[in-house]
């Protein structure tokens, strides 16, 4: 089996070192993702639509490495905020809430003050 790396054409991926996934066999390892709009560098001050844009990047993501949504066996989710957590449930549901993967939610400061969540998973391809 081969590994493969993926990016997202994001400018931290290079300058830190690391990769946006590693699919290695039929694992995708997908990177703490935040909800920087990688076309345009931007990012949303409120903590939903960043939750929406962070699904959207790892969508994305998956579908590079030809996995969905529904691979995901694993979701970690940090935010600076704890209360900000409950806002983004319904955003959540709408990508997990057939899957059901296994969860983790910590409170922690992220690598920039804008970013108010970071969602990192780990997906098995059938």
């Amino acid at each position: 089996m081969s590994r493969k790396l993926i990016s997202s054409g994001s400018t931290f991926e290079k300058e830190i070192g690391y990769s946006r996934a590693v699919v290695d066999g039929n694992w995708i390892f997908v990177s703490g993702t935040t909800g920087y709009n990688y076309d345009t560098m931007s990012i949303n001050d409120d903590v939903v639509l960043q939750t929406e844009q962070c699904m959207q990047n790892i969508v994305a993501t998956l579908e590079k490495a030809d996995a969905k949504i529904s691979d995901v066996v694993r979701v970690t989710y940090i935010l600076p905020n704890a209360s900000d957590f409950e806002k983004c449930w319904p955003t959540l549901r709408n990508y997990f809430g057939e899957v059901r993967p296994a969860a983790t939610m910590f409170s922690a400061g992220l690598a920039d003050q804008k970013m108010k969540i970071e969602i990192q998973v780990t997906a098995l391809k059938k």
